[in-house]
């Protein structure tokens, strides 16, 4: 005699029923015995109520498990550790064949647990419950069909990005192979302040820009009213499409919604916001009413998306030293996400005026090597007495990688990835234990899969500080210290501090390494720290290096750390 099911244990049962136990399981299963599992089943059953299953029903599934797959279905998954076993039961996929010959035959006429049918009349409490069990069986086989599960999303192959252009402004040259031959002769562009008397102040050296034009590459109108950082950034920004092989007719074939500008700066437009405040002292009526919009470091960016007719992602992050870099790997997960096609990313600053000479002196951390300007940066040398600053403007273009191809650019190196990290220290100090720079390091490798033993060159952020020189060159050699081809060197010792625009130089330095095949010196390095080793450091002349990974770092006021990594496309 059987009875119908009233409980909901019985979806449970239904879904152990039609299980087969995986051979995983099998030699677990073998342990019990068919006559136990029923009657423990039976009792637990019982004491459920309105709930019993005829021990002929419990055979009837059990024998037909066992004479099919060789061992107890249901009933041996009982006799595991009872919850465990049920589900582990319901992993296997394929119902029983007592199942499948009597299950679901007419409601109207009773539904037991496996497929038995009863003469009894079931009332209309029973009947909505077999219904809801119905529709749980139903819903369960469903689920246990293995064709019919979607749990994980399709793989997509992950964007590449390339850099395809590069544009500068700096003090040793406006054009990138310019700049870079004269990196490779050791030649200085740091010199004596001209643009104002600084007669007054202890520092009067810094790597300043001497001639610049924006003809030919910004509107004569824009060019009286804008500050300088956003002039350099307009230029440098216009010769890397330039560089990049983007003419007029490439630009109209572009899909300009999908082409953005990430370009940032540290300081912004100090020049408009000085000269703002010398107005308002004789009246608000006499201040530049652009003196808003050109002092703020987004405006740059956006201008140049504007002259462009790029709707892409713009904006710009200022986080001080290390702006650039931050600019630089943001614009290429845009490409990665696939927000964007191409980017134009970078930094740019301006500060050479006597309130940024004046800031930096008041911190104590400026050169005042007058005498000898050239020899004034020499980061990682005893007889460094702080850092130098500089001006320019760095940009490249990152491409999607089949978007270049498909366009016949030119492919000057891969971008691999990067990472940021705060020290979470001091305002101006780095880590003494330079953990954040580790960590940074370590999160760049694993964000691009590069394993250290492949990263063969560095360019350091190396500002020629006796404090973050160090740290740095510690740093480093924790984690690529094993490599024997590690070198490093510092393009600060040539130019200066660029502040916000230093990561996006160094970069297009580092593309430029990568392209050439040659390294650049690190020049007044005359006597060493004793704690570093002139095997990894770049001597006082060029070197040929086969570039496999180069890493560049950039870290900023407030404790901010960045390392973004190239390679040669293949």
């Amino acid at each position: 005699m059987t009875y119908s099911v009233t409980s909901p244990l019985c979806t449970w049962l239904v879904a152990a029923c039609m299980s087969v136990p995986t051979d995983k399981d099998s030699s677990f299963f073998k342990t019990c015995s068919s006559l136990n599992s029923q009657r423990r089943l039976s009792r637990y059953v019982r004491r459920k109520r309105g709930v019993v299953v005829s021990s002929s029903s419990l055979s009837a599934c059990n024998n037909t498990s066992s004479s099919n797959n060789g061992e107890g279905g249901l009933i041996s998954s009982f006799c595991g550790s009872s919850f465990q076993g049920l589900m582990t039961s319901c992993l296997a996929f394929e119902p029983c064949q007592e199942y499948y010959n009597n299950s679901y035959k007419g409601l109207s006429n009773g539904f037991s647990l496996f497929g038995s049918r009863t003469s009894k009349v079931i009332n209309r409490k029973q009947r909505r419950s077999n219904q809801a069990v119905h529709a749980a069986g139903k819903a369960m086989a469903v689920a246990l069909e293995p064709a019919r599960v979607t749990t994980k999303k399709p793989l997509t192959k992950q964007r590449r990005v390339v850099v395809t252009g590069t544009g500068v402004v700096t003090p040793l040259g406006h054009d990138p192979d310019v700049f870079y031959n004269n990196l490779l002769d050791g030649a200085s562009g740091i010199s004596e302040i001209e643009a104002f008397d600084c007669t007054q102040f202890p520092t009067r050296i810094a790597g300043e820009i001497k001639s610049f034009s924006t003809d030919g590459w910004v509107a004569p109108k824009l060019s009286k009213r804008a500050d300088k950082f956003m002039l350099y950034m307009l230029t440098a920004g216009k010769k890397a499409l330039a560089d990049g092989g983007i003419t007029d007719e490439v630009m109209n074939e572009l899909d300009k919604a999908r082409c953005g500008v990430l370009i940032g700066s540290a300081m912004g437009g100090m020049k408009v916001f000085h000269d703002a405040i010398e107005a308002l002292r004789v009246s608000y009526k006499k201040m530049n009413p652009f003196c808003v919009p050109f002092a703020t470091t987004n405006m740059g960016s956006a201008m140049l998306a504007m002259d462009l007719g790029w709707m892409g992602p713009n904006y710009s992050i200022s986080t001080a030293c290390a702006t650039s870099n931050f600019c630089i790997l943001n614009a290429a997960n845009h490409i990665i996400r696939g927000e964007a096609d191409m980017m134009l990313a970078g930094g740019s600053d301006a500060a050479i005026i006597p309130i940024g000479l004046g800031g930096f002196v008041a911190c104590r951390a400026l050169s005042q090597r007058n005498s000898d300007p050239t020899k004034a940066s020499r980061p990682w040398d005893t007889t460094r007495d702080g850092f130098v600053m500089g001006e320019g403007a760095g940009v490249l273009i990152l491409e999607e990688l089949e978007h270049a191809k498909k366009r016949g650019a030119k492919i000057y190196a891969e971008f691999l990835g990067g990472s940021f990290t705060c020290d979470a220290y001091h305002m101006t100090e780095p880590h003494p234990e330079g953990t954040g720079v580790v960590l940074c390091i370590e999160k760049a490798l694993a964000q691009s899969g590069v394993s250290r033993e492949d990263v063969n060159y560095v360019n350091a952020h190396a500002t020629s500080t006796p404090a973050g020189d160090l740290k740095e060159y510690k740093a480093l050699i924790q984690c690529f210290g094993q490599n024997p081809e590690l070198k490093l060197n510092s393009t600060k010792s040539m130019i200066g501090h660029l502040l916000g625009a230093a990561g996006a130089v160094e970069a297009v330095a580092t593309v430029q390494a990568i392209r050439t095949g040659w390294i650049h010196p690190n020049v007044n390095l005359e006597s060493p720290d004793e704690d570093v080793d002139m095997n990894v450091l770049v001597g006082s002349k060029k070197e040929r290096l086969d570039i496999k990974v180069a890493l560049s770092n950039s870290f900023g006021f407030g404790g901010h750390n960045s390392c973004i990594l190239f390679a040669p496309y293949k």
